[in-house]
Protein backbone atom coordinates (compact mmCIF):
# COMPACT_ATOMS: atom_id res chain seq x y z
CA UNK A 1 0.00 0.00 0.00
CA UNK A 2 1.06 3.40 -1.03
CA UNK A 3 -0.26 7.02 0.47
CA UNK A 4 -0.06 7.86 -3.32
CA UNK A 5 -3.15 5.33 -4.03
CA UNK A 6 -7.05 5.67 -3.55
CA UNK A 7 -7.78 2.94 -1.33
CA UNK A 8 -5.45 4.48 0.97
CA UNK A 9 -6.63 8.23 0.04
CA UNK A 10 -10.52 7.60 0.32
CA UNK A 11 -10.40 4.24 2.94
CA UNK A 12 -7.08 3.30 5.02
CA UNK A 13 -6.36 7.26 6.15
CA UNK A 14 -9.93 8.15 6.66
CA UNK A 15 -10.94 5.31 8.70
CA UNK A 16 -7.31 5.66 10.64
CA UNK A 17 -8.19 9.21 11.52
CA UNK A 18 -12.19 8.30 12.12
CA UNK A 19 -10.98 5.45 14.74
CA UNK A 20 -8.32 8.18 16.34
CA UNK A 21 -10.04 11.06 17.00
CA UNK A 22 -13.00 8.66 18.36
CA UNK A 23 -10.72 6.85 20.77
CA UNK A 24 -11.49 8.31 23.95
CA UNK A 25 -8.13 7.85 25.57
CA UNK A 26 -3.94 8.52 24.42
CA UNK A 27 -3.95 4.91 25.70
CA UNK A 28 -6.60 3.45 23.05
CA UNK A 29 -5.61 6.53 20.08
CA UNK A 30 -2.07 4.46 20.93
CA UNK A 31 -3.49 1.24 20.26
CA UNK A 32 -5.26 2.59 16.97
CA UNK A 33 -2.61 3.68 15.59
CA UNK A 34 -0.88 0.51 16.12
CA UNK A 35 -3.27 -1.81 14.39
CA UNK A 36 -3.54 0.50 11.56
CA UNK A 37 0.40 0.46 11.36
CA UNK A 38 1.07 -3.38 11.44
CA UNK A 39 -1.96 -3.95 8.88
CA UNK A 40 -0.46 -1.07 6.95
CA UNK A 41 2.83 -3.03 6.83
CA UNK A 42 1.81 -6.26 6.31
CA UNK A 43 -0.60 -5.47 3.46
CA UNK A 44 1.81 -6.00 0.73
CA UNK A 45 3.78 -8.73 2.44
CA UNK A 46 2.45 -10.48 5.59
CA UNK A 47 5.49 -12.93 6.71
CA UNK A 48 7.63 -10.02 6.84
CA UNK A 49 5.58 -8.50 9.46
CA UNK A 50 7.27 -10.89 12.05
CA UNK A 51 10.74 -9.96 11.17
CA UNK A 52 9.43 -5.98 12.38
CA UNK A 53 8.38 -7.61 15.27
CA UNK A 54 10.85 -9.30 16.16
CA UNK A 55 13.77 -7.10 15.42
CA UNK A 56 11.42 -4.68 17.38
CA UNK A 57 11.32 -7.56 20.16
CA UNK A 58 14.75 -8.30 20.87
CA UNK A 59 16.02 -4.14 20.62
CA UNK A 60 13.36 -3.77 23.40
CA UNK A 61 14.92 -6.19 24.88
CA UNK A 62 18.32 -5.52 24.90
CA UNK A 63 17.82 -1.61 25.58
CA UNK A 64 16.62 -2.66 28.93
CA UNK A 65 19.57 -4.48 29.68
CA UNK A 66 22.10 -2.05 28.29
CA UNK A 67 19.99 0.75 30.40
CA UNK A 68 20.44 -1.37 33.82
CA UNK A 69 24.47 -1.21 32.94
CA UNK A 70 27.13 1.38 34.52
CA UNK A 71 27.34 3.66 31.42
CA UNK A 72 30.21 2.44 28.91
CA UNK A 73 31.04 -0.57 31.05
CA UNK A 74 31.84 -4.18 29.63
CA UNK A 75 28.38 -4.85 30.06
CA UNK A 76 26.80 -2.13 27.97
CA UNK A 77 29.28 -2.60 25.17
CA UNK A 78 28.22 -5.84 25.16
CA UNK A 79 24.73 -5.16 24.91
CA UNK A 80 25.65 -2.50 21.67
CA UNK A 81 27.81 -5.26 19.86
CA UNK A 82 24.97 -8.13 20.43
CA UNK A 83 22.90 -5.33 18.98
CA UNK A 84 24.77 -4.43 15.56
CA UNK A 85 25.28 -8.25 14.94
CA UNK A 86 22.00 -8.71 14.96
CA UNK A 87 20.25 -5.82 13.47
CA UNK A 88 22.90 -5.36 10.85
CA UNK A 89 22.79 -9.44 10.27
CA UNK A 90 19.72 -9.24 9.38
CA UNK A 91 19.77 -6.23 7.34
CA UNK A 92 22.83 -8.33 5.48
CA UNK A 93 20.83 -11.58 4.97
CA UNK A 94 17.38 -9.47 3.65
CA UNK A 95 19.21 -6.69 1.70
CA UNK A 96 22.61 -8.05 0.38
CA UNK A 97 22.34 -11.93 0.86
CA UNK A 98 21.80 -12.43 -2.76
CA UNK A 99 24.42 -10.05 -3.80
CA UNK A 100 27.07 -10.75 -1.93
CA UNK A 101 26.69 -14.63 -3.08
CA UNK A 102 26.55 -13.35 -6.39
CA UNK A 103 29.82 -11.70 -6.31
CA UNK A 104 31.42 -14.75 -4.19
CA UNK A 105 29.76 -17.41 -7.28
CA UNK A 106 31.11 -14.57 -10.06
CA UNK A 107 34.82 -15.20 -8.38
CA UNK A 108 34.50 -18.64 -6.88
CA UNK A 109 32.11 -20.64 -8.84
CA UNK A 110 30.40 -21.56 -5.52
CA UNK A 111 27.32 -21.67 -4.46
CA UNK A 112 25.95 -23.47 -7.71
CA UNK A 113 22.62 -22.33 -6.78
CA UNK A 114 21.82 -18.74 -5.11
CA UNK A 115 18.68 -18.08 -3.23
CA UNK A 116 16.39 -15.25 -3.94
CA UNK A 117 15.55 -13.21 -1.27
CA UNK A 118 12.90 -10.66 -0.97
CA UNK A 119 13.86 -7.26 -0.01
CA UNK A 120 11.36 -6.73 3.21
CA UNK A 121 9.70 -3.16 2.09
CA UNK A 122 10.97 -0.55 4.66
CA UNK A 123 14.26 -2.48 6.14
CA UNK A 124 16.33 0.10 6.30
CA UNK A 125 14.50 2.78 7.56
CA UNK A 126 13.50 0.68 10.58
CA UNK A 127 16.69 -0.80 11.27
CA UNK A 128 18.46 1.73 11.42
CA UNK A 129 15.93 3.56 14.37
CA UNK A 130 16.42 0.83 16.46
CA UNK A 131 19.44 1.08 16.07
CA UNK A 132 19.98 4.57 16.77
CA UNK A 133 17.18 4.14 19.54
CA UNK A 134 19.57 1.17 21.27
CA UNK A 135 23.00 3.31 20.84
CA UNK A 136 21.02 6.41 22.40
CA UNK A 137 20.10 4.27 25.27
CA UNK A 138 23.57 3.61 25.72
CA UNK A 139 24.89 7.23 25.70
CA UNK A 140 22.27 8.32 28.23
CA UNK A 141 20.67 10.76 25.76
CA UNK A 142 17.47 8.84 26.01
CA UNK A 143 15.49 6.02 29.03
CA UNK A 144 14.90 2.06 27.50
CA UNK A 145 11.22 2.11 26.75
CA UNK A 146 9.69 -0.48 29.69
CA UNK A 147 6.79 -1.07 27.23
CA UNK A 148 7.39 -3.14 24.42
CA UNK A 149 4.18 -1.91 22.33
CA UNK A 150 5.10 1.79 23.02
CA UNK A 151 8.75 0.81 21.63
CA UNK A 152 6.58 -0.94 18.63
CA UNK A 153 4.78 1.88 17.79
CA UNK A 154 7.57 4.14 17.54
CA UNK A 155 9.37 1.79 14.89
CA UNK A 156 6.03 1.00 12.75
CA UNK A 157 3.71 4.09 12.43
CA UNK A 158 2.54 3.53 8.74
CA UNK A 159 3.58 7.72 8.42
CA UNK A 160 7.27 7.01 8.34
CA UNK A 161 8.00 3.25 8.76
CA UNK A 162 8.43 2.72 5.03
CA UNK A 163 9.87 5.28 3.60
CA UNK A 164 11.87 8.14 6.18
CA UNK A 165 12.36 10.23 7.96
CA UNK A 166 14.91 8.03 9.62
CA UNK A 167 12.80 9.25 12.99
CA UNK A 168 14.93 8.89 16.84
CA UNK A 169 13.14 7.53 19.89
CA UNK A 170 14.33 10.50 21.68
CA UNK A 171 12.35 12.74 19.24
CA UNK A 172 8.99 11.18 19.39
CA UNK A 173 8.96 9.43 23.00
CA UNK A 174 6.84 12.72 24.65
CA UNK A 175 4.95 12.27 21.82
CA UNK A 176 4.28 8.68 22.72
CA UNK A 177 3.21 9.08 26.19
CA UNK A 178 1.76 12.79 25.86
CA UNK A 179 0.94 14.42 22.65
CA UNK A 180 -2.18 17.16 21.99
CA UNK A 181 -3.26 17.92 18.55
CA UNK A 182 -4.78 21.56 17.95
CA UNK A 183 -7.02 22.84 15.23
CA UNK A 184 -3.97 24.74 13.69
CA UNK A 185 -2.01 21.15 13.79
CA UNK A 186 -4.37 19.35 11.84
CA UNK A 187 -4.89 22.36 8.92
CA UNK A 188 -1.28 22.54 8.45
CA UNK A 189 -1.01 18.84 8.47
CA UNK A 190 -3.97 18.21 5.70
CA UNK A 191 -1.93 21.24 3.86
CA UNK A 192 1.67 19.52 3.80
CA UNK A 193 0.35 16.09 3.34
CA UNK A 194 -1.79 17.12 -0.01
CA UNK A 195 1.17 19.04 -1.02
CA UNK A 196 3.45 15.96 -1.29
CA UNK A 197 0.34 13.76 -2.25
CA UNK A 198 -0.15 16.45 -5.91
CA UNK A 199 4.06 16.41 -5.64
CA UNK A 200 3.92 13.15 -6.22
CA UNK A 201 0.88 11.63 -8.12
CA UNK A 202 0.56 15.21 -10.58
CA UNK A 203 4.90 15.94 -10.58
CA UNK A 204 6.69 12.76 -9.93
CA UNK A 205 4.63 10.29 -12.05
CA UNK A 206 4.57 12.23 -14.95
CA UNK A 207 9.06 13.04 -14.70
CA UNK A 208 8.90 9.15 -14.21
CA UNK A 209 7.37 8.34 -17.16
CA UNK A 210 9.31 10.90 -19.36
CA UNK A 211 12.56 9.30 -17.43
CA UNK A 212 11.23 5.75 -18.26
CA UNK A 213 10.61 6.55 -22.07
CA UNK A 214 13.74 8.50 -22.73
CA UNK A 215 16.17 6.10 -20.50
CA UNK A 216 14.48 2.65 -20.58
CA UNK A 217 14.89 0.63 -17.25
CA UNK A 218 17.40 -2.37 -16.56
CA UNK A 219 15.00 -5.03 -17.11
CA UNK A 220 13.86 -3.95 -20.39
CA UNK A 221 14.57 -6.37 -23.29
CA UNK A 222 17.90 -4.84 -25.22
CA UNK A 223 17.93 -2.12 -23.31
CA UNK A 224 21.25 -1.31 -24.73
CA UNK A 225 19.75 -1.32 -27.99
CA UNK A 226 17.00 0.95 -26.84
CA UNK A 227 19.20 3.43 -25.32
CA UNK A 228 21.54 3.56 -28.14
CA UNK A 229 18.80 4.42 -30.29
CA UNK A 230 17.39 7.56 -28.16
CA UNK A 231 18.16 11.22 -29.35
CA UNK A 232 20.77 13.50 -27.70
CA UNK A 233 17.91 15.45 -26.41
CA UNK A 234 16.41 12.90 -25.42
CA UNK A 235 18.76 11.43 -22.61
CA UNK A 236 19.66 14.69 -21.77
CA UNK A 237 15.91 15.19 -20.65
CA UNK A 238 15.41 12.07 -19.33
CA UNK A 239 18.08 12.84 -17.11
CA UNK A 240 17.03 16.11 -15.64
CA UNK A 241 13.42 13.97 -16.07
CA UNK A 242 14.76 11.30 -13.57
CA UNK A 243 16.58 14.26 -11.13
CA UNK A 244 13.55 15.65 -10.74
CA UNK A 245 11.53 12.66 -10.33
CA UNK A 246 13.69 11.06 -7.89
CA UNK A 247 13.61 14.76 -5.42
CA UNK A 248 10.05 14.77 -5.89
CA UNK A 249 8.91 11.45 -5.25
CA UNK A 250 10.95 11.06 -2.26
CA UNK A 251 10.20 14.28 -0.88
CA UNK A 252 6.52 13.98 -1.50
CA UNK A 253 6.35 11.00 0.83
CA UNK A 254 8.20 12.54 3.53
CA UNK A 255 5.80 15.83 3.15
CA UNK A 256 3.23 13.21 3.35
CA UNK A 257 4.54 11.59 6.25
CA UNK A 258 4.84 14.86 7.93
CA UNK A 259 1.66 16.26 7.42
CA UNK A 260 -0.02 12.76 8.60
CA UNK A 261 2.03 12.72 12.10
CA UNK A 262 1.01 16.75 12.56
CA UNK A 263 -2.75 15.68 12.51
CA UNK A 264 -2.10 13.53 15.47
CA UNK A 265 0.69 15.27 17.46
CA UNK A 266 3.99 14.06 16.01
CA UNK A 267 6.43 16.63 15.04
CA UNK A 268 9.09 14.53 12.69
CA UNK A 269 11.96 16.16 11.52
CA UNK A 270 12.02 18.03 8.00
CA UNK A 271 14.19 15.51 5.40
CA UNK A 272 14.24 17.75 2.57
CA UNK A 273 15.43 21.77 2.40
CA UNK A 274 15.45 22.37 -1.36
CA UNK A 275 18.91 20.62 -2.27
CA UNK A 276 19.24 21.77 -5.85
CA UNK A 277 19.35 24.90 -4.59
CA UNK A 278 22.99 24.19 -3.08
CA UNK A 279 26.22 25.32 -4.08
CA UNK A 280 28.43 22.33 -3.16
CA UNK A 281 28.25 18.72 -2.71
CA UNK A 282 28.93 19.29 1.26
CA UNK A 283 25.85 21.39 1.42
CA UNK A 284 23.49 19.56 -1.03
CA UNK A 285 23.93 16.33 1.44
CA UNK A 286 22.87 18.76 4.26
CA UNK A 287 20.02 19.46 2.60
CA UNK A 288 19.26 16.09 1.02
CA UNK A 289 17.79 12.85 2.99
CA UNK A 290 18.66 14.72 6.04
CA UNK A 291 18.01 12.18 8.65
CA UNK A 292 19.82 9.64 6.98
CA UNK A 293 22.70 12.34 6.66
CA UNK A 294 22.60 12.65 10.39
CA UNK A 295 22.51 9.68 11.13
CA UNK A 296 25.58 8.30 9.68
CA UNK A 297 26.75 12.11 10.90
CA UNK A 298 26.33 11.06 14.59
CA UNK A 299 26.85 7.02 14.30
CA UNK A 300 29.16 6.49 12.05
CA UNK A 301 31.58 9.90 11.07
CA UNK A 302 31.74 11.40 14.88
CA UNK A 303 32.76 7.87 16.23
CA UNK A 304 35.17 7.27 13.66
CA UNK A 305 36.85 10.46 15.06
CA UNK A 306 35.19 12.56 12.53
CA UNK A 307 37.23 15.38 11.66
CA UNK A 308 39.12 15.82 14.98
CA UNK A 309 42.22 13.63 14.55
CA UNK A 310 43.67 15.20 11.08
CA UNK A 311 43.01 15.59 7.69
CA UNK A 312 44.48 12.00 6.57
CA UNK A 313 41.61 10.30 9.05
CA UNK A 314 38.83 12.63 8.21
CA UNK A 315 39.07 11.67 4.63
CA UNK A 316 39.31 7.96 5.68
CA UNK A 317 36.08 8.80 7.58
CA UNK A 318 34.63 10.40 4.61
CA UNK A 319 35.12 7.27 2.77
CA UNK A 320 33.64 4.70 5.12
CA UNK A 321 30.50 6.71 5.50
CA UNK A 322 30.46 7.20 1.64
CA UNK A 323 30.64 3.35 1.04
CA UNK A 324 28.26 2.91 3.45
CA UNK A 325 25.89 5.09 2.14
CA UNK A 326 25.85 3.87 -1.04
CA UNK A 327 25.62 0.78 0.10
CA UNK A 328 22.67 1.87 1.90
CA UNK A 329 20.91 2.46 -1.26
CA UNK A 330 20.94 -0.54 -2.64
CA UNK A 331 22.54 -3.99 -2.93
CA UNK A 332 24.39 -3.68 -6.20
CA UNK A 333 27.48 -1.92 -7.54
CA UNK A 334 26.40 0.70 -9.15
CA UNK A 335 25.29 2.28 -5.35
CA UNK A 336 28.61 1.54 -4.11
CA UNK A 337 29.93 3.61 -7.12
CA UNK A 338 27.58 6.31 -6.98
CA UNK A 339 28.61 6.70 -2.93
CA UNK A 340 32.42 6.77 -3.92
CA UNK A 341 31.77 9.53 -6.74
CA UNK A 342 30.23 11.94 -4.10
CA UNK A 343 32.99 10.92 -1.63
CA UNK A 344 35.61 12.45 -3.89
CA UNK A 345 34.04 15.60 -4.43
CA UNK A 346 33.12 15.96 -0.53
CA UNK A 347 36.72 15.06 0.04
CA UNK A 348 38.29 17.58 -2.80
CA UNK A 349 35.88 20.55 -1.32
CA UNK A 350 37.40 19.42 2.16
CA UNK A 351 40.66 19.73 1.11
CA UNK A 352 40.91 23.05 -1.20
CA UNK A 353 37.80 23.46 -3.79
CA UNK A 354 35.11 24.49 -1.11
CA UNK A 355 37.40 28.09 -1.06
CA UNK A 356 37.00 28.39 -4.60
CA UNK A 357 33.48 27.44 -4.10
CA UNK A 358 32.63 30.46 -2.05
CA UNK A 359 34.26 32.63 -5.12
CA UNK A 360 31.48 32.90 -6.97
CA UNK A 361 28.09 31.79 -5.94
CA UNK A 362 26.65 31.49 -9.97
CA UNK A 363 29.25 29.29 -10.33
CA UNK A 364 29.39 27.31 -7.65
CA UNK A 365 25.92 26.29 -8.57
CA UNK A 366 26.27 25.45 -11.69
CA UNK A 367 29.11 22.94 -10.48
CA UNK A 368 26.48 21.40 -7.96
CA UNK A 369 24.06 20.81 -10.39
CA UNK A 370 26.52 19.31 -13.11
CA UNK A 371 27.90 16.75 -10.31
CA UNK A 372 24.52 15.88 -9.23
CA UNK A 373 22.86 15.41 -12.39
CA UNK A 374 25.88 12.85 -13.63
CA UNK A 375 25.33 11.50 -10.41
CA UNK A 376 21.75 10.27 -11.17
CA UNK A 377 23.21 8.50 -13.71
CA UNK A 378 25.09 6.21 -11.62
CA UNK A 379 22.27 5.79 -9.17
CA UNK A 380 19.59 4.56 -11.87
CA UNK A 381 21.11 1.89 -13.71
CA UNK A 382 22.52 -1.09 -11.71
CA UNK A 383 23.94 -2.21 -14.94
CA UNK A 384 27.44 -0.67 -15.61
CA UNK A 385 27.22 -0.93 -19.18
CA UNK A 386 23.18 0.92 -19.71
CA UNK A 387 25.72 3.72 -18.01
CA UNK A 388 28.34 3.51 -20.13
CA UNK A 389 25.87 3.41 -22.89
CA UNK A 390 23.85 6.38 -21.60
CA UNK A 391 26.85 8.51 -21.23
CA UNK A 392 27.92 7.65 -24.93
CA UNK A 393 24.56 8.62 -26.28
CA UNK A 394 24.54 12.12 -24.56
CA UNK A 395 27.18 12.95 -26.99
CA UNK A 396 26.18 11.06 -30.14
CA UNK A 397 28.68 8.90 -29.70
CA UNK A 398 26.83 5.83 -30.39
CA UNK A 399 25.80 7.26 -33.93
CA UNK A 400 21.97 8.32 -32.73
CA UNK A 401 20.20 11.34 -33.59
CA UNK A 402 20.11 14.61 -32.49
CA UNK A 403 16.71 14.97 -32.31
CA UNK A 404 14.02 13.02 -33.34
CA UNK A 405 10.20 12.31 -33.81
CA UNK A 406 10.15 10.87 -30.86
CA UNK A 407 11.67 13.34 -28.40
CA UNK A 408 9.62 15.72 -29.99
CA UNK A 409 6.54 14.20 -28.98
CA UNK A 410 7.69 13.97 -25.25
CA UNK A 411 8.67 16.75 -24.91
CA UNK A 412 5.50 18.71 -26.53
CA UNK A 413 2.96 16.70 -24.37
CA UNK A 414 5.06 16.87 -21.17
CA UNK A 415 6.68 20.05 -21.27
CA UNK A 416 4.43 22.13 -18.86
CA UNK A 417 4.54 19.59 -16.17
CA UNK A 418 8.06 19.48 -16.39
CA UNK A 419 8.34 23.25 -15.96
CA UNK A 420 6.18 23.11 -12.96
CA UNK A 421 8.28 20.17 -11.50
CA UNK A 422 11.74 22.45 -12.34
CA UNK A 423 9.46 25.02 -10.25
CA UNK A 424 8.41 23.21 -7.24
CA UNK A 425 12.12 21.37 -6.75
CA UNK A 426 12.60 25.61 -5.91
CA UNK A 427 11.49 27.57 -2.97
CA UNK A 428 9.76 30.28 -5.39
CA UNK A 429 6.90 28.90 -4.42
CA UNK A 430 6.75 28.98 -0.63
CA UNK A 431 8.41 32.77 -0.47
CA UNK A 432 5.77 34.00 -2.78
CA UNK A 433 3.39 32.52 -0.44
CA UNK A 434 5.31 33.85 2.59
CA UNK A 435 5.65 36.94 1.36
CA UNK A 436 1.94 37.05 0.75
CA UNK A 437 1.02 35.87 4.57
CA UNK A 438 3.16 38.98 5.54
CA UNK A 439 1.17 41.52 3.26
CA UNK A 440 -2.00 39.90 4.58
CA UNK A 441 -1.40 40.51 7.97
CA UNK A 442 -1.34 44.43 6.97
CA UNK A 443 -4.22 43.88 4.24
CA UNK A 444 -7.74 43.14 4.99
CA UNK A 445 -8.53 42.42 1.54
CA UNK A 446 -5.65 40.31 1.15
CA UNK A 447 -5.97 38.84 4.19
CA UNK A 448 -9.41 37.33 3.41
CA UNK A 449 -8.36 36.32 -0.54
CA UNK A 450 -5.24 34.56 1.60
CA UNK A 451 -7.56 32.77 4.21
CA UNK A 452 -10.33 31.72 1.16
CA UNK A 453 -7.10 30.01 -0.58
CA UNK A 454 -4.99 28.50 2.06
CA UNK A 455 -8.67 26.63 2.74
CA UNK A 456 -9.39 25.99 -0.63
CA UNK A 457 -5.78 24.98 -1.78
CA UNK A 458 -6.00 21.58 -0.15
CA UNK A 459 -9.12 20.54 -1.57
CA UNK A 460 -7.60 21.61 -5.00
CA UNK A 461 -4.63 19.48 -4.76
CA UNK A 462 -6.91 16.50 -3.73
CA UNK A 463 -8.98 16.74 -6.59
CA UNK A 464 -5.86 17.05 -9.11
CA UNK A 465 -3.83 14.56 -7.30
CA UNK A 466 -7.51 12.03 -7.55
CA UNK A 467 -7.92 13.23 -11.04
CA UNK A 468 -3.91 12.30 -11.79
CA UNK A 469 -3.95 8.46 -10.31
CA UNK A 470 -7.73 7.37 -11.67
CA UNK A 471 -7.11 5.06 -14.46
CA UNK A 472 -2.88 5.62 -14.35
CA UNK A 473 -1.22 2.61 -13.43
CA UNK A 474 2.18 4.04 -13.50
CA UNK A 475 2.47 5.25 -9.73
CA UNK A 476 5.98 3.71 -8.75
CA UNK A 477 7.73 4.85 -5.81
CA UNK A 478 11.76 4.65 -6.17
CA UNK A 479 12.49 4.24 -2.27
CA UNK A 480 10.71 1.20 -1.87
CA UNK A 481 13.75 -0.66 -2.86
CA UNK A 482 15.61 0.94 0.22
Amino acid sequence: MVFSSLFFLYLFLPLNLICYFFAPSLRAKNIVMLIFSLVFYAWGEPVYLFLLLGMAFFDWIIAIYIGKQVPKSTGAKLGIVMMCLVNLGLLSVFKYGTFFLSNIKAITGFPQSIPNILLPIGISFYTFQLMSYVIDVYRKETEAQKNYFKLLLYVSLFHQCIAGPIVRYKDVENAITERSVSSADISYGVWRFTIGLAKKSVLANVCGAVADSFLVKDSAENAAALLEGRSVVGVWVGVLAYMLQIYLDFSAYSDMAIGMGKMIGFHYIENFNYPYMSRSVSEFWRRWHISLGSFFRDYLYIPLGGNRKGIARTIINLFVVWFFTGMWHGASWNFVLWGLYFFVFIALERLFLSKLLEKNKVISHIYLLVIIYFGWILFRFRDMNLILVTLKSMFGLNGNAFYNFETNSVLLNNLLLLLVSLVAATPLLKNICNNVKLIAVKSSVVSIVYSVVRIAWPIILLLLSTASLVGDSYNPFLYFQF
